[in-house]
């Protein structure tokens, strides 16, 4: 089964290089116009975009988020953020005090942000630009704070470049169906699907056709694969600062 949006969704790819020409004048307003059309919560929009093109800042933020140079290179840079700032005023001006301490609240806040940048990263796909999400927004987020002046209740969630690829991204396969689509109840018996998908990956050379020991069988190797890749990020713990960041943005998550 297929269609122009399918086909555009199946393309996706993470673009890491691109041309320095900027965006015409009104697209970054038709990407977030398009991001706002996402689903929402109670439609209460809980979500902002920072966009950043001045040059200087794009390369701060690049220093901040890993030294990545696309996020220099790209003419844009979206931050999309956690809101609750602007329902606090529209409790205020109904004189009424948002409930926003709990971990649902920012949740709902979070997912709208992640919605959103998703609706906007096809809408720049659909005009023939690239985007990379950004993750290590949260390496350095109280500079991320100061840098983008992002008041109490905001959050940056994640990051974004949007530009004209250099060259057509590289797609990747995804896992199988049978390892995420699950019917009527939780199917633990995966190993087959994960294990054939760590080959297909391993045999895209994305990894450099690395050798690692085989787990359990001593002096024997094989190919660098998903399930090393993924098992060794996963087992280190990663940014265990950030509660304490988010309490310190009014989010107390209790």
């Amino acid at each position: 089964m297929s269609n122009p949006t399918l086909e555009l969704i199946r393309t996706h790819g993470s673009c890491r290089s691109y041309r320095p020409d900027p965006l015409p004048d009104g697209m970054i307003e038709t990407i977030v116009e398009a991001a706002q059309h996402a689903s929402t919560s109670s439609n209460m929009q809980a979500f902002s975009v920072v966009a950043v093109t001045e040059a200087a800042k794009r390369a701060e933020l690049a220093r901040l988020c890993g030294e990545q140079k696309h996020i220099a290179q790209a003419p844009v840079f979206l931050a999309w953020c956690a809101d609750l700032a602007r329902l606090d005023r529209a409790c205020q001006l109904r004189e009424l005090e948002q409930s926003h301490e709990h971990v649902e609240n920012f949740l709902i806040a979070a997912v709208d942000a992640a919605i959103a940048a998703q609706n906007a990263a096809l809408a720049a796909q659909s005009l023939g630009l690239g985007i990379c999400y950004i993750g290590s927004i949260r390496n350095n987020p109280r500079q991320i704070i100061q840098l983008l002046e992002l008041p109490r209740l905001v959050f940056p969630v994640t990051g974004m470049t949007i530009g004209w690829p250099e060259k057509p991204p590289r797609t990747r396969p995804r896992l199988g169906l049978e390892a995420v689509l699950h019917r009527e109840r939780y199917n633990q018996d995966q190993d087959e699907a994960l294990l054939a998908y760590d080959r297909e990956m391993a045999a895209t050379g994305i990894y450099e056709n690395r050798q690692v020991p085989i787990p359990g069988r001593p002096g024997e190797m094989e190919a660098y694969g998903w399930l090393e890749h993924t098992a060794r990020r996963v087992s280190q713990p990663m940014r265990i600062f950030l509660r304490e960041v988010l309490e310190e943005q009014g989010f107390l998550l209790k």
